[in-house]
C-alpha cells in the first residue's frame, strides 16, 4: 500500500514536470531582463574595441576572447568563484554579476555566430561543467561575448 502511494506521488510529479516543460525560456529571459533591477555596470574601457570572432577551431584559451559570468542560482559568490576558475585556466573574464531568471536550471554558456567551438572550450573549465547553447535573441546582456550562466558548482 505504501509503495502504491509513493508511485502515485512520483507519477504526479512527473506529470507536473511534463506540463511545466512547455515554458518558453526566451520569453522568461525577456521578462526577467525587463523586471530585473539594474545591476552595476562592470568596469570596462571607455572606448569599445572590436571583438574578435572565435575561429572554427579553438587552439587555447587566448583564442576565446572576452567572457561574462552571471550567477543565476542561489549560491552566493558562485559567479566570482567561476570567474576565478576561468581566469586561472587562461580565459579573460570581462564581467561578473548576479542575474535573476527562472529559465536557466543548469550551468549554460550562451554563444553567438561563430562562437560554438569557443563555448565548448570554456565549458571544459567551468566548475561542474556547462552546456553550450545558442544565445537567445531575448538575452541582450554582454553582446558579442560568451556568456557563462552558473547555477551550481
Amino acid at each position: 500500500m505504501l509503495l502504491l502511494a509513493i508511485a502515485v506521488v512520483f507519477i504526479g510529479l512527473g506529470l507536473k514536470s511534463v506540463m511545466d516543460s512547455g515554458d518558453d525560456p526566451a520569453a522568461d529571459l525577456a521578462n526577467a531582463e525587463s523586471s530585473a533591477p539594474a545591476s552595476p555596470t562592470p568596469s570596462a574601457p571607455a572606448t569599445k574595441t572590436p571583438t574578435k570572432q572565435a575561429p572554427s577551431t579553438v587552439a587555447d584559451a587566448a583564442d576565446v576572447g572576452g567572457i561574462c559570468v552571471y550567477n543565476v542560482g542561489t549560491i552566493a559568490g558562485l559567479a566570482a568563484k567561476t570567474s576565478t576558475a576561468l581566469t586561472n585556466a587562461g580565459f579573460t573574464v570581462e564581467a561578473t554579476e548576479n542575474y535573476q531568471t527562472r529559465s536557466i536550471s543548469e550551468n549554460t554558456i550562451f554563444y553567438g555566430a561563430g562562437q560554438e567551438a569557443a563555448a565548448r572550450k570554456v565549458a571544459e573549465s567551468v566548475p561542474g561543467g556547462a552546456a553550450p547553447s545558442e544565445r537567445p535573441a531575448a538575452f541582450t546582456k554582454c553582446p558579442d561575448k560568451l556568456v557563462v550562466l552558473v547555477t551550481s558548482e
